[in-house]
């Protein structure tokens, strides 16, 4: 009994690293301004690339720039928590059935 719990919780985990490495290759993005500020994250939440319009890249533009990068960076972030949310979902729902549940 214990042995095939066990088997499943491996095989669970198995796929949970495997959700997240197909994370990792997923990108998702967030804008600001337009699109003056654009930020690309992975499924894993991981900050890939920041791409900021150069008419912002003035002294007098910094307060709007960082505004904007926050956001952008928040949007990028939740899209990534979704994307990863889904991924997980879907990992969890194969772990319930393999458990017979």
């Amino acid at each position: 009994m214990f042995g095939d719990i066990f088997g499943k919780l491996q095989e669970a985990q198995q796929k949970m690293q495997e959700g997240k490495e197909r994370l990792s290759h997923i990108t998702v993005d967030g804008e600001a301004g337009d699109g003056a500020v654009k930020v690309v994250v992975s499924g894993n939440r991981e900050v890939q690339q920041i791409s900021v319009a150069d008419r912002l890249l003035s002294p007098e533009n910094k307060e709007e720039l960082e505004d904007l990068l926050i956001t952008a960076l928040n949007r990028a972030l939740k899209n990534a928590e979704n994307a990863w949310e889904a991924e997980m979902k879907g990992v969890a729902g194969g772990m319930l059935g393999g458990l017979g549940m």
